[in-house]
């Protein structure tokens, strides 16, 4: 089962920073494109970032372009995702996804496989 666990969401000021992490057990995280996803409250969940199998491509939401970066770490089996300049519409549940085929990062048009995580809570605010 393609199961991924989602970690270092907290309470941030805005302005604040934090870094997520997104960990792979059983599987090689590295055989596929990961994408994080963001679900504010009262809104769907949507993508905001994802990275390519190998690493070389990333591509993120309009919404956190400029403030977050994606990476990846393929001895640790991990993928991370830094925020900062975070502000209140960045709160959210944060949740990270294996994806397969058709998935194309370009697009940030991501099938998700396995299934959804807990996720992390993230919360901007002063």
């Amino acid at each position: 089962q393609l199961q991924l666990e989602e970690s270092g969401g907290g309470l941030v000021e805005p302005g604040g920073s934090l870094r997520l992490s997104c960990a792979a057990s059983g599987f090689a995280l590295d055989r596929y494109p990961v994408a994080w996803f963001r679900q504010a409250p009262g809104k769907e969940r949507e993508v905001i970032s994802c990275i390519s199998a190998t690493g070389i491509n990333t591509n993120y939401a309009n919404s956190v372009k400029g403030r977050f970066t994606i990476s990846r770490d393929t001895a640790k089996n991990s993928v991370y995702l830094q925020l900062n300049s975070l502000t209140p519409e960045d709160t959210g549940v944060y949740y990270c996804r294996a994806a397969g085929y058709p998935s194309s990062c370009r697009s940030l048009e991501m099938h998700p496989v396995g299934s959804w995580g807990q996720g992390t809570q993230v919360t901007v605010s002063s």
